[in-house]
């Protein structure tokens, strides 16, 4: 992966993202697929790489991983069954700003908070559902056949993200043409979260500033999550204006492993 600049070094790339190369989408081969751990995750940390790419003809499929039902889990008045179908609903609208058919993006629903490891990481009691959760991955690659993958980052401090890796890497290990993976950080955004970056890893950012306005348009169309749309769990899941902040950059940081 020539041209991605020089290896960032710990602490984090997010520490002087300024100084991170910019980089184009000039190489992206076609089709592409982003993944999703959340409802929201794809247009957070790749909306403006998902206008680019489909304001240049590029066919661009969306995966979400889990139904995005447990953001909260007090509410009567959006109980999983209703919770689940309006992030599903916002997905749709905020990709379609985003230039993405409906017809585009599957969901694939594995639950909100239990997306299954397959090594290494508690709680036990979901270790049998990752072969189920792999195979359903491997189908659908198999079926889309994508040359390039967006997906969460390996070391993101969410669970659920570091499971989809796993499955998403997994899977692609089964197809007979490596795709090439390109990694976006969400909650390493969070100063009191993030790591050091993983061994190996190159970061990079991409010029979004034309689609900026379209992300965040985007962005709010998850209204679940940005407003107080659900009155009646306090305790819910608020994408506040701090936590949505470092996602409103003119550019996007991703990170790809050493080939």
């Amino acid at each position: 992966m020539a041209g991605l600049g020089p290896q960032v070094e710990d602490p984090s790339p997010f520490a002087a993202v300024a100084d991170l190369p910019l980089q184009s989408l000039a190489t992206i081969e076609a089709p592409v697929l982003v993944v999703a751990p959340h409802p929201d995750d794809e247009t957070l940390g790749c909306g403006g790489a998902i206008a680019q790419l489909r304001s240049q003809g590029c066919a661009v499929r969306v995966l979400v991983v889990s139904d995005g039902a447990n953001s909260h889990p007090r509410s009567r008045l959006y109980p999983p069954s209703r919770l689940r179908a309006l992030r599903q609903a916002e997905t749709l609208t905020a990709l379609a700003g985003l230039g993405v058919e409906a017809t585009e993006v599957t969901f694939l629903g594995l639950p909100d908070g239990s997306v299954p490891h397959l090594v290494g990481a508690p709680p036990r009691r979901h270790s049998a559902a990752a072969p189920l959760a792999l195979a359903q991955c491997q189908h659908y690659l198999g079926l889309s056949a994508p040359q390039t993958i967006f997906l969460p980052y390996q070391f993101d401090p969410h669970r659920d993200h570091r499971a989809t890796w796993q499955l998403i890497r997994g899977a692609a290990a089964a197809l007979p043409q490596p795709p090439r993976m390109i990694e976006y950080p969400i909650w390493d955004w969070d100063p009191q979260q993030r790591q050091p970056l993983g061994s190996g890893y190159r970061a990079w950012r991409l010029d979004i500033s034309a689609q900026l306005g379209l992300k965040q348009r985007a962005i709010h169309c998850y209204r679940s999550q940005t407003t107080a749309l659900i009155p009646d769990d306090p305790t819910g899941f608020r994408l506040t204006p701090e936590l949505i902040a470092p996602f409103l950059n003119p550019w996007e940081v991703f990170l790809e492993l050493d080939p």
